[in-house]
């Protein structure tokens, strides 16, 4: 069996897997709808503020890019608790002695949570778009189709690269409430401390210095620019860079822990 037939196999099994609990799919697709329609019409206003958010941008068009961000992060987190799920079963042990390629073990789960995250995204787009309509506030990506595939490729490699951290943390802990609670420590912190929300200007000075060593910061900002400035590359490659460097990071920590499992 090859890697790449390997992956596909874990990859469909995990799909399967969601589509087989309904409460835990409708969740992760009424999630990015509820946060989407929440925070738009509680900060809706903040447009009315001049100087706030960028000309002509409604808080609608600002927020998106952060409401897709969150999600990715939250999408990355059930990583944790998924390889959890599969040591106490007994599942992971059993696919070891099957002759299954060992590194598709992580890419297939890896790839099911990157594929989640471009579903739950597309979600929110489309969503942002029938609200502006129905505001009459047009919101549309300006890059286009082309844009619309950059911002699921920033998104899916950026829960890649977070997945990975939430992995480690499962196998490590082996504890899907340890997990948990570590990831909520680390992730709405580091949302809250960058422009997902809300703009950098708007931010205490203390907030706007640590957002610029915060990669959320990149990634959130880079989206933001494909969806209302455009191709701002000197924006999108350092935000793609900084993924890649935190990829190298927590994908290095996953496969030392995954190598101590294995053994």
């Amino acid at each position: 069996m090859t890697l790449l037939s390997d992956t596909r196999y874990i990859f469909m099994r995990y799909m399967t897997k969601l589509v087989r609990t309904p409460i835990l799919l409708f969740f992760s697709l009424f999630q990015p709808i509820l946060f989407l329609v929440l925070f738009t019409q509680l900060l809706g206003k903040l447009s009315n503020f001049p100087g706030v958010l960028p000309a002509g941008v409604a808080y609608l068009e600002f927020a998106a890019a952060g409401i897709v961000m969150q999600n990715a992060f939250g999408s990355a987190l059930q990583s944790g608790n998924s390889i959890v799920s599969d040591i106490d079963s007994g599942y992971l042990q059993k696919m070891l002695v099957t002759p299954v390629n060992r590194t598709a073990i992580l890419l297939g789960r890896l790839s099911s949570d990157a594929f989640r995250v471009v579903v739950q995204t597309a979600i929110i787009l489309g969503l942002g778009y029938a609200l502006g309509v129905a505001e009459n506030k047009p919101f549309y990506v300006t890059t286009g189709v082309v844009g619309i595939l950059l911002i699921f490729f920033t998104l899916a490699f950026f829960g890649l690269a977070w997945s990975g951290i939430s992995l480690a943390l499962g196998m490590k802990t082996r504890s899907s409430e340890t997990v948990f609670a570590i990831g909520g420590v680390i992730t709405f912190p580091l949302l809250f401390l960058s422009p997902a929300l809300f703009p950098l200007s708007f931010l205490p000075s203390w907030v706007q210095t640590v957002s610029m060593f915060n990669p959320v910061s990149y990634c959130v900002t880079a989206t933001r620019a494909l969806m209302i400035n455009g191709y701002q590359w000197s924006t999108i490659l350092p935000a793609w860079g900084v993924i890649g460097l935190v990829a190298i990071i927590t994908m290095s920590a996953t496969l030392y822990q995954f190598r101590k499992v294995v053994s």
